[in-house]
């Protein structure tokens, strides 16, 4: 429309950006008034309107221009000396980019927004897919209250209406979905939200000198059975108090997996295993990119500061935007190209391969990474691989909570397996030297149930029973399974991105199984 910048931005500054008539009526009475007396010491004489193009819809970012020597958003110039008008901008410029990254891999405009505001511009991309997921199944887009952090509004959005549109009524139909699964009582709660610990160490780790923090579980929640489930740990606002309630009042566990090995996944943990005399895998994993994959230390640059990657994900860049990175970098070294570079390797968990190149990490990589066996996926095509790694436990995480056990089952466990993908969980029995006598794993994806079957067939000499869909899993087939096989001695549940759903299951699946042990 051809607003002076200082005069949007501070339009924009006033009310925000989620209601554009408000903002066009706003930005036109500024004009009125005058621009000067608008907006006060910026003067608009220097700064040049500047027409506003339609974006194209291309998948990947814009590196074009980079290469210039100021470090103004999107390469442009301005005459304006308020700093918090750059910084704002630059806020803005970073949230388009996550915004675009979210719509590509299917997420509406609007919930990615939220998502934004929910956890900060700089959460990495996988905290945001996450949250979003574990909004979905609360409940929380059809009655959150977001008066105080408003959407932005699609005139100011880089990725407008036309994927919105495209992408709105297939939104509708997961929203019902999720609503379906969840139930009413897990649509959100007005108690006090539990509070997210910084940093995410859980109630101990491997390296405290310190004795364990001792706690008091209620009768009921005393095992066995024992039970552990897992969720993202950025759950939308109260989603944590309402899981918390379904399970005794037990005050969930957060762990961030970064220390267990090089990478990052934030996760909460709502079990009833003991605390104390936790022992961790051995040998200790690597903690550090370069000590888990010493080849990469050749061509990392000394203005990549990263030592760990972060969550890794089932998206992957293109070979767009790795080309553009290193054409990019071959043209400019920049300090502003480097850090849009930077962030776009925390995005995406990109590798320095080669002089100016970068790479996606392998599947094998995440497996190691992740604790599994090498060749765990393998079999499957690639981008099923990374997607089955994505929705995983990290091993060396989950087998410190469980190594409890160890002494506890001298002759092995019965396991009931619910949505943990492609068997995090048994693999870190597994690792811990705890015989599986019996397996019930209830897993949807066929995937899945393939890489993990052929995992036990592998290693395992006990009975594998495989349950495709979780709402078979009714009442009184509980019963037939624990007087088929005997007392579950663990309920082991993951509820990673797109299975978040499938967590407001198990307080019931969890009630059949006491019943039912109950009743021998």
């Amino acid at each position: 429309m051809g607003f002076p910048k200082e005069i949007v931005v501070k339009g924009m500054k006033e009310i925000g950006h989620s209601d554009a008539d408000a903002l066009l009526e706003l930005i036109l009475t500024y004009q009125a008034l005058g621009a000067d007396d608008a907006v006060g010491n910026c003067s608009t004489s220097g700064c040049a309107p500047q027409g506003v193009e339609e974006e194209e819809d291309d998948d990947d970012l814009d590196f074009e221009n980079w290469d210039g020597d100021d470090d103004d958003v999107g390469g442009r110039g301005t005459n304006c000396d308020d700093p918090g008008d750059e910084d704002f901008l630059q806020e803005m410029s970073q949230k388009d980019k996550k915004i675009n990254s979210l719509v590509d891999m299917g997420f509406p405009e609007d919930e990615a927004n939220i998502a934004i505001t929910r956890c900060g511009v700089d959460a990495d991309l996988c905290v945001l897919v996450d949250s979003i997921s574990a909004s979905l199944v609360a409940g929380d887009f059809n009655s959150r209250n977001i008066s105080d952090h408003q959407v932005m509004d699609r005139c100011f959005d880089s990725f407008g209406g036309r994927k919105k549109a495209r992408l709105m009524e297939e939104s509708k139909k997961r929203r019902m979905q999720y609503a379906q699964g969840s139930g009413s009582s897990f649509a959100g709660s007005h108690d006090e939200p539990t509070r997210i610990p910084d940093p995410m160490v859980g109630f101990n780790l491997p390296s405290d000198r310190k004795p364990s923090m001792t706690r008091m579980l209620p009768e009921q929640a005393v095992g066995p059975p024992f039970f552990y489930f897992q969720n993202v740990a950025r759950a939308p606002r109260g989603a944590w108090t309402t899981i918390s309630k379904k399970f005794y009042d037990i005050q969930p566990e957060f762990v961030d997996s970064k220390y267990f090995c090089a990478a990052s996944r934030e996760s909460g943990y709502i079990h009833n295993l003991p605390i104390e005399n936790r022992e961790a895998l051995l040998p200790f994993p690597l903690k550090t990119v370069f000590d888990a994959f010493p080849h990469y230390k050749k061509w990392w640059p000394s203005w990549d500061p990263r030592r760990q990657l972060n969550c890794l994900q089932a998206s992957v860049a293109t070979a767009k935007l790795t080309d553009q990175i290193q054409r990019t970098l071959a043209r400019s070294g920049n300090p502003s190209v480097q850090k849009h570079v930077v962030d776009e390797c925390k995005t995406w968990d990109l590798v320095w391969v080669g002089k100016n190149k970068v790479a996606q990490l392998e599947p094998d990589e995440m497996e190691s990474l992740l604790g599994f066996p090498r060749d765990h996926t393998r079999g499957v095509v690639k981008t099923e691989r990374y997607k089955s790694l994505a929705n995983s436990f990290q091993v060396d995480t989950v087998a410190y909570h469980l190594s409890v056990l160890r002494d506890m089952f001298p002759n092995g466990v019965n396991v009931l397996s619910l949505s943990t993908g492609i068997g995090g969980g048994e693999v870190a029995l597994h690792r811990l030297g705890i015989r599986m006598r019996t397996v019930v794993s209830v897993e949807e994806g066929e995937t899945n149930r393939r890489i993990f079957e052929g995992w036990w067939d592998q290693t395992q000499t006990g009975k594998l029973v495989q349950i495709a869909n979780l709402k078979s899993l009714t009442n009184e087939r509980i019963a037939s399974l624990v007087g088929r096989f005997g007392c579950f001695d663990l309920v082991i549940g993951g509820s990673q991105g797109e299975q978040s759903a499938l967590l407001y299951d198990y307080p019931r699946i969890l009630d059949a199984i006491k019943s039912a042990m109950a009743r021998m």
